[in-house]
């Protein structure tokens, strides 16, 4: 351990399990978060998505579509 290591620690008590803990910063203390993570750990998945079709909010006037 370096001598920043050191003056970086900072003494709190853990807001999750209330044990007093050394850590850099603020927040659940590393038995927590490891616990944390293996237990709302979840996998990527792939999502289909339907293929975009634009929605036709104007219809053509009599104007543009007369034929002369």
């Amino acid at each position: 351990m370096s001598i920043m290591d050191v003056i970086d620690q900072l003494s709190y008590v853990c807001p999750r399990c209330q044990n007093e803990v050394s850590e850099r910063f603020y927040g659940p203390c590393n038995a927590c978060r490891t616990l944390l993570r293996s237990t709302y750990a979840s996998e990527g998945r792939v999502i289909e998505l339907s293929e975009y079709v634009p929605k036709m909010n104007v219809t053509p006037n009599a104007v543009a579509v007369k034929d002369d």
